[in-house]
């Protein structure tokens, strides 16, 4: 599913990554582990190419993405891969079924098919009954999961995750680090989660620990 090879990313002078190899499989959850400044979320982004790395090769799905130019980058992104973030960056002016659909909207579905879509997954997160809320009314917990939601909506195979429960409580945190797993066994996505949390990195199927710029 996920192949990086030999991926190496500086700042300036100062060298983030420096020869990062690893294979993922297909369904997998795999936690990317590490201390604070040792290149998680950079790699995080350039696997999900919204960075690019100095060197190296990644590869999703047999597509070496590196090689892409931006419209077709901007495409297999949209196409292929969902976002969910530590702060869920909702459009506030919009409903949760509005944020959903937007990845849709962009991927040319129709309004009809999105909506469709978008309650199917809304169901499935028990937040039905929250579809024509905005953010404001929604609590922390449901917010995040509006945008795993949003995630999911153009069925995606991989699904990147970046400190996705570091702004919630222990309830809602527990809460979302199970629906991860249910929605592996659902959707069969394969999802790659950067975490500080010990118990969300104990609970994937294996952990990536990143440590002076490589995989230790």
């Amino acid at each position: 599913m996920v192949i990086a090879q030999d991926i190496k990313k500086s700042f300036g002078k100062l060298q983030v990554l420096k020869g990062i190899d690893f294979h993922i499989k297909k369904g997998e959850i795999v936690s990317i582990v590490g201390a604070s400044g040792a290149g998680k979320t950079t790699l995080l982004q350039i696997i999900g190419t919204l960075n690019k790395a100095d060197s190296g090769i990644v590869k999703i799905n047999g597509d070496e993405i590196n090689r892409l130019n931006e419209k077709q980058m901007s495409k297999f992104r949209n196409e292929n891969i969902g976002f969910v973030f530590q702060f869920h960056h909702l459009l506030p002016e919009f409903t949760a079924l509005e944020n959903i659909c937007i990845p849709a909207f962009i991927a040319k579905v129709s309004k009809k098919e999105a909506e469709s879509n978008a309650l199917k997954i809304l169901t499935f997160l028990n937040l039905k009954n929250r579809a024509n809320h905005k953010p404001s009314e929604l609590s922390g917990g449901e917010q995040q999961r509006v945008a795993v939601a949003r995630a999911l909506i153009n069925k995606p195979s991989i699904i990147l995750a970046d400190e996705p429960s570091g702004n919630l409580d222990s309830k809602n945190k527990n809460e979302l680090h199970e629906l991860f797993f249910e929605l592996r066994d659902t959707y069969k996505q394969t999802f790659i989660i950067v975490t500080h949390d010990i118990g969300l990195a104990n609970m994937s199927d294996r952990i990536i620990n990143i440590k002076d710029g490589v995989v230790s």
